[in-house]
């Protein structure tokens, strides 16, 4: 089924991947093996589906847009090793599957990306490991160092969750259509949760909601707690009580989440 056929709708960030070369890539750095159950999110037309089945145990591919169905039927005939669902994947019980999945491996729609990532931390907890295709600013997002433009709550969430172990830039070529940004290939590793993860995260996002002030100052606006008493959690943390968000090291934030508690 060619993808000329097909007109990617840009409201739902669809760039279609069409180049089969860079899905060796995809099977080094997902690590894939013939157990694995892979969740897929956003299929398109399938060429990356059809290769993950042809490799691993099981597929569960997630696609929003009901129109791809003829052409994901195609390639996917006689694959009775995919399970295709079509509804919004931020809408769906991602950790309900059963079998549960093993690993995330997605060209992920550029709308979605971060918060598909985000919310798979905690909510697909069967997940080990991500191999995401991602717009180049969101991949060097993911594991931007404190004190850096790039560093904001998803940095921090991620790397709670995870370890990156690998990278690779990919060639707007590889999309149809072309996009106008860079992107890249992320892969990671999930690493035990800190505890209280889900109070960590309300305070790493409510810090990060108004970057441009004071982490004390967030914090308040968000109804998270007093200026007060956030100043004296950073104080008690070894740090300025007037200090910003991007100051703290991902490990930080549990500390102050329990001291916030």
């Amino acid at each position: 089924m060619s993808p000329g056929r097909v007109t990617a709708k840009r409201e739902l960030g669809q760039h279609f991947l069409v180049d089969e070369n860079i899905l060796g890539v995809i099977d080094r750095l997902a690590d894939l093996g013939p157990d694995d159950v892979v969740l897929e999110i956003g299929p398109g037309l399938g060429v990356l589906t059809g290769y993950l089945a042809d490799h691993v145990a099981r597929v569960v591919a997630v696609e929003i847009d009901r129109s791809l169905e003829p052409q994901l039927a195609e390639r996917l005939a006689g694959r009775v090793n995919v399970e295709l669902l079509f509804g919004d994947a931020l809408s769906l019980d991602l950790g309900a599957f059963d079998p549960p999945p093993g690993k995330l491996v997605a060209n992920l729609p550029y709308n979605v990306a971060t918060p598909i990532v985000v919310e798979s931390l905690d909510g697909v907890p069967s997940i080990g490991r991500w191999c995401v295709m991602v717009q180049r600013e969101v991949a060097d997002r993911f594991f931007a160092a404190p004190r850096t433009k790039a560093y904001g709550a998803v940095s921090v969430l991620v790397q709670l969750a995870a370890e990156r172990v690998g990278f690779h830039p990919v060639a707007r070529t590889v999309f149809r259509p072309r996009p106008n940004v860079d992107s890249a290939l992320v892969a990671f590793e999930r690493r035990e949760l800190p505890p209280d993860y889900t109070a960590t995260k309300v305070v790493v996002q409510a810090a990060f909601a108004h970057r441009r002030k004071t982490l004390p100052n967030s914090l308040e606006l968000a109804g998270v707690t007093s200026r007060e008493r956030a100043a004296a959690a950073l104080t008690a943390l070894g740090l300025e009580p007037g200090a910003r968000a991007e100051q703290l090291r991902p490990e930080q934030f549990p500390e102050l989440a329990a001291l916030l508690r």
